[in-house]
């Protein structure tokens, strides 16, 4: 071989070895936690859905600032509010590109009709797409925009204008929410002529910094990185990976192993050999979060209040806090949590006392009671160990004469049944996903029942005051009125708060710029690694 022939060989495999640093350099390896239900984010409700959807693939009119609870421009530049707070109107982004797959490739830029078709189809149940492809979307109803958006209309294709009955002061950060991401017309209508509408979940067109590549339920979601994406600077990345590995042990080992960059938050116990990896980091902050249980009020006994508080009164919750949370957690009294603005330090939660507890059944005239506990299949920022707490919740209940049979199902079915009133009581939670209170007390609306109200708890004086709320603009006016709000659900007690938690992402030494959500959610757009 000649010394230009060797020279030659020598810089190709130097270029090969190169090429391969840098592209293993740019796929980001993520442990989650859990497969999602879908990819069409108006119908879920689930963090570990939106992470695999609304995040990566799609955008909305306006997005939350990565880290903060700020809402700065997203598809739309800017907007303009009416005097009256009922007229909404949106200034779009020019020369944002959809996503393509196999069977689609867009002809035009995203434009208004893209915007009237996402939010038509959530409100208008008459819509053609909606009767091809039958859905529900949770968050647009239980919020109120169902009943509240007047009409959605195109002024010409880089402006839409929105029309509501009555003010909402929280309009703007509902539109940064991710069940709001913005779906192609375009795309729908093609879905619609080959007969296919419900791919609109399965093989989703988006806006976002990721395409979906390729899904295995229980296995692995693979992403490749938006070429065309509007907004450069946030991607850094050539490919996303999300492993799904639900065992938080197993997790950790992969996140040890190199297996993984960064991975879902850990139970308390693992966090130890995290910290103890040279090569690894956890980033914390407290959690903007609440976990709690469920008592499916539609159902007897748990209809009688007595029998709610008898049930509350006997969870030893700081056990719980001291077992389940390991110094994670804090003690629960409200449906929101104390960085809350609008938050009412002044309730707090029933003493620990069974003996009170079984006074309180004999005063409903319940005895040998028996009932399902639902636990949860997945590890949540708000709940690290539902197993253990549903153990220790059943033992507990046992020293009051209650026999609570444990029952679970896969985290897609479990949330679907639990929608359905199935569930007799059971361990639910939530991350806000706005930094409104709206977010946290419209899930005991009436009009979440059917969708994230798992206790199907409907009172009219409390959703009386949350929609006097809404309406209101005065932060004072409304910290007033929700304070009321948390009173009345004190009173009545349709859940047994629990505790918020502190959230850890562990991750490698790797990884650079990524930011812990204050909604729980795990983006990684503007992240690299090195």
């Amino acid at each position: 071989m000649s010394r230009n022939t060797l020279t030659g060989a020598l810089i190709a495999s130097a270029l090969a070895v190169m090429a391969a640093s840098t592209q293993a350099a740019g796929t980001l390896k993520y442990c989650s936690e859990g497969s999602p239900a879908g990819f069409d984010p108006g119908q879920l409700t689930a963090g570990t859905d939106f992470d695999a959807s609304s995040q990566p693939i799609f955008n909305r009119l306006v997005e939350f600032e990565r880290g903060a609870t700020n809402v700065l421009p997203g598809l739309a530049e800017r907007w303009e509010i009416s005097p009256d707070g009922l007229v909404y109107t949106f200034y779009l982004r020019k020369g944002v590109k959809f996503h393509s797959n196999e069977s689609f490739k867009p002809s035009r830029d995203f434009n208004a009709d893209d915007v009237v078709f996402t939010f038509e189809r959530m409100g208008n149940r008459e819509h053609p797409f909606r009767k091809a492809y039958p859905a529900e979307f949770p968050f647009f109803t239980s919020m109120g925009l169902e009943a509240n958006v007047a009409k959605v209309e195109a002024v010409n294709p880089l402006t839409v204008r929105f029309t509501l009955k009555n003010v909402d002061a929280a309009f703007i950060a509902d539109l940064a929410m991710g069940f709001a991401s913005i779906h192609s017309a375009e795309y729908a209508d093609f879905l619609l002529k080959t007969g296919k509408p419900a791919q609109i979940a399965s093989a989703p067109i988006g806006t976002g910094p990721f395409v979906l590549k390729s899904y295995q339920k229980d296995a692995i979601i693979r992403y490749a990185a938006n070429k065309d994406y509007w907004n450069k600077a946030e991607t850094k990345l050539d490919n996303l990976i999300f492993a799904i590995t639900t065992d938080s042990a197993v997790r950790v080992q992969k996140l040890k192993a190199g297996e993984c960059d960064i991975a879902f938050q850990p139970k308390p116990a693992d966090l130890v050999a995290i910290k103890d990896d040279p090569k690894l980091l956890i980033k914390s902050q407290a959690g903007f979060n609440l976990g709690y249980l469920a008592f499916n009020v539609t159902r007897k006994p748990m209809d009688k209040l007595e029998v709610r508080q008898a049930l509350d009164m006997a969870i030893n919750k700081k056990a719980i806090l001291e077992a389940v949370y390991q110094g994670t957690g804090l003690a629960a009294s409200n449906p929101m949590p104390p960085t809350q603005w609008s938050y009412n330090k002044n309730l707090k939660d029933p003493a620990y006392n069974p003996a009170q507890a079984k006074t309180l059944l004999t005063k409903a005239g319940v005895s040998n009671m028996e009932i399902n506990l639902w636990a949860m299949p997945v590890q949540r920022p708000y709940n690290p160990n539902a197993k253990l707490m549903a153990e220790m919740i059943q033992a507990d209940w046992a020293k009051i004469g209650v026999k609570a049979n444990i029952v679970s199902y896969e985290w897609g079915e479990y949330l679907k049944r639990a929608k359905k009133g199935e569930v007799d009581t059971g361990m639910f939670g939530w991350t806000g996903d706005n930094g409104d209170p709206d977010n946290w007390l419209n899930q005991l609306s009436c009009d979440a029942v059917g969708a994230g109200n798992y206790a199907q708890w409907c009172n009219k004086g409390f959703d009386e005051l949350i929609a006097k709320g809404k309406r209101t603009t005065d932060v004072k006016k409304r910290t007033e009125i929700y304070m009321k709000a948390q009173e009345l659900f004190k009173k009545e007690m349709p859940w047994s708060t629990i505790a918020h938690s502190v959230v850890s992402v562990p991750m490698s030494k790797r990884v650079q710029d990524f930011k812990i959500s204050p909604f729980g959610r795990m983006s990684f757009s503007g992240v690299s690694v090195k």
